[in-house]
């Protein structure tokens, strides 16, 4: 007879396995959609992006800083395969490595960006060639690269260019520029990210000179730019010309800086370039997840993802870290993102507009300011409303701002992407809803009419 010990442990493996089994079975199971036609243009209203055959772009993002410089070919394969696979079309990616590199600003094979260290006009081709490679590998797998050709750095620390920047004379900025311009204008899959983590103040002529000389021959990419979490990303990059997308970025109070940047004006598509990592800042599941889900309900377009120590591929970190960034690809954020994308995706997210006022979802917002806020979106047409809870609640609805004599409701659950049917309603009068259990939830309503499949399948 076997011991109670030696039944746990085989039970305990058996667990694991199944658990192992089951998630091999979402991803394979991930809502399929064609791959974009790069590069990406802004839609006829300037609120989202779109591929070359005018189909809208969710932006399901991945913060792969270090990709350039930190993995082998190898690896490159397989953290390209492993994103695909689950739903990202982007990567975030640093051109050139600063600090956190294994030997900076050198890359796996020992090459230096620039001959003359600190010379931006003085590339060395073995470096871009292979740079050129990581980017072409992300293109056969369908994915964008957000290409930040010079990341100036937290404030305070070495870990960006401001340094070499400021000591650059303007004339060698604009010959950087146009060097990237020549090298990059025929690579579909890219979109510029000028700057880096820092208000750009103390070297924006040189910012700009960076971005118009790369403009001067390559006209078919968008730029846009990272910079300090506040203020907006116009307020600090928009007078140089260029900036074509708005960037959200914030750890704080996430959907207050994604609402304000959709009211800009001009208006231009928004996304959330960053947020909390998973792995940093003592951040939780559910906080990983709201920010995701703000950023399209309060009217973006998608937004990037990070964990420690993917971003890294195990090099120099801010945070210390466990295991090893294979391990942290299937990690819950990760997983999480594919659920996101697969619930977008399945409505017609493009159309949503926020519900800022509060005139659909009537009752059981949280707090206006508070990280269990409820954010709604409703589509242009009245089909659909996406409302996400970061915390499990009662909220009321106003019926009659649903297209269609029938309202069909539907509860996702965003920790492991199963829907549930939460029954059909008049569209008339005010009705309250309670998600089926604790925790955060999703509440979609579609018109009943329309026979929408489940969210987070594919219509």
């Amino acid at each position: 007879m076997q011991s109670q010990e030696m039944f746990d442990t085989r039970h305990n493996n058996i667990r694991a396995k199944f658990a192992v089994l089951t998630l091999c079975l979402l991803i394979s199971s991930v809502v399929s959609f064609a791959e974009p036609a790069y590069p990406l243009k802004t839609s006829a209203d300037n609120r989202y992006l779109v591929d070359q055959k005018n189909e809208p772009f969710l932006l399901q993002g991945d913060a792969g800083w270090s990709l350039i410089v930190g993995a082998s070919e190898s690896e490159v394969d397989e953290y390209l395969n492993n994103r695909r696979q689950k739903g990202f079309n982007t990567v975030m990616v640093n051109l050139i490595e600063h600090r956190y590199s294994k030997h900076p600003p050198l890359n796996l094979d020992g090459e230096a960006p620039f001959t003359t260290p600190g010379d931006f006009t003085t590339p060395d081709e073995k470096y871009f060639a292979h740079a050129d490679g990581v980017i072409r590998k992300a293109a056969e797998n369908g994915i964008q690269v957000l290409l930040v050709p010079i990341y100036l750095g937290y404030k305070g620390t070495d870990e960006g260019w401001i340094e070499e920047l400021g000591k650059l004379a303007p004339e060698k900025c604009l010959e950087y520029g146009q060097y990237l311009g020549k090298r990059y204008k025929d690579f579909d899959n890219i979109l510029w990210v000028m700057g880096g983590d820092r208000d750009p103040r103390a070297v924006q002529e040189k910012i700009d000179l960076i971005a118009l000389g790369i403009r001067e021959f390559d006209r078919r990419h968008l730029f846009t730019a990272h910079g300090n979490s506040e203020p907006s990303t116009p307020e600090q990059f928009a007078s140089g010309g260029w900036l074509d997308v708005n960037a959200s970025y914030n750890c704080d109070a996430v959907h207050q800086r994604l609402s304000a940047d959709y009211n800009t004006h001009p208006v231009r598509p928004t996304f959330l370039i960053e947020s909390c990592y998973e792995g940093e800042h003592n951040s939780s599941p559910v906080q990983i997840r709201r920010q995701a889900y703000w950023s399209v309900l309060c009217g973006g377009f998608g937004h990037i993802f990070g964990n420690n120590p993917l971003w890294h591929f195990n090099g120099p970190t801010l945070y210390p870290f466990e295991g090893t960034w294979q391990q942290a690809m299937d990690r819950s954020g990760s997983v999480d993102m594919m659920y996101w994308g697969r619930l977008f995706r399945s409505r017609s997210w493009f159309d949503l507009v926020p519900d800022q006022k509060h005139e659909v979802v009537t009752a059981g917002l949280g707090e206006s300011e508070g990280d269990d806020y409820l954010a709604a979106g409703r589509t242009s047409d009245g089909s659909t409303v996406i409302a996400y809870m970061p915390t499990s609640r009662t909220i009321r609805v106003d019926m009659t701002r649903i297209a269609g004599r029938q309202v069909k409701a539907w509860w996702f659950d965003p920790r492991n992407g199963q829907s549930s049917e939460g029954g059909t309603f008049p569209s008339t009068g005010t009705h309250e809803f309670t998600p089926p259990g604790e925790g955060d939830w999703v509440l979609v309503l579609d018109d009943a009419d329309k026979k929408l499949p489940a969210p987070g399948i594919s219509r």
